[in-house]
């Protein structure tokens, strides 16, 4: 029973970081200008970056397919009869483990040498596929305060950090909520430099 679940998690983990690492930004800006978009702006392949070189258009595309690609393996993790653990012990880990390695390959893709985006729409589609209440929940907010301050990292980072607190609210399970926890705690520190800017009042706008 023990070595069959430890093998689910397994393959859900490592399926979800293969997935995670699909280049999505990275991909479309090559395709579309041969531009390493490693090499532009912030560094990050993330749908923000994607904005600066191809516009508002190609933002939402590669937000919604970062967020597609954020669900995908956690939905089949959480409801395809491989991944189902039968055991009170383990259930609903290989969701979960899903959603942190998706969330880890998206930020160091194995495709891109380890380099990536700052996992804000992998994690909210993961967080989608765990509770799409909370998930619509956290998209909304980001809406509101990006387009209120106009600093997609602000609306990024107060978003994620509330993400435990509405799975809580939503009486979502302890799994679900220590994943918010780790993947909030993640995301903020993969924002660093944006921190330090907002501080500084350097950070870019939303234009």
């Amino acid at each position: 029973m023990l070595i069959s679940a430890l093998i689910k998690i397994l393959a859900a983990a490592a399926a979800a970081y293969i997935i995670g690492s699909i280049p999505t930004g990275y991909i479309v800006v090559k395709s579309f200008t041969g531009q390493d978009i490693r090499t532009i702006g912030s560094g990050s392949t993330g749908a923000t970056n994607v904005k600066r070189v191809m516009g508002k258009k190609w933002f939402f595309i590669v937000l919604l397919l970062d967020a597609l690609k954020g669900a995908v393996p956690v939905l089949t993790a959480k409801f395809l009869p491989f991944f189902q653990i039968s055991s009170v012990k383990f259930a609903g880990i290989a969701a979960v483990v899903a959603a942190i390695f998706v969330l880890l390959g998206h930020s160091k893709s194995i495709f891109l040498g380890f380099t990536g985006g700052k996992s804000v729409a992998s994690g909210v589609g993961t967080i989608l596929a765990l509770s799409p209440m909370v998930g619509l929940s956290i998209a909304v907010i980001w809406a509101v305060i990006t387009y209120v301050s106009k600093f997609v990292s602000l609306g990024s980072i107060i978003a994620l950090a509330l993400s435990p607190f509405l799975m809580f609210l939503f009486g979502e399970p302890v799994s679900y909520i220590a994943y918010c926890t780790i993947g909030a705690i993640y995301v903020i520190y993969l924002h660093r430099e944006n921190i330090k800017r907002l501080i500084a009042g350097t950070e870019n706008k939303v234009r």
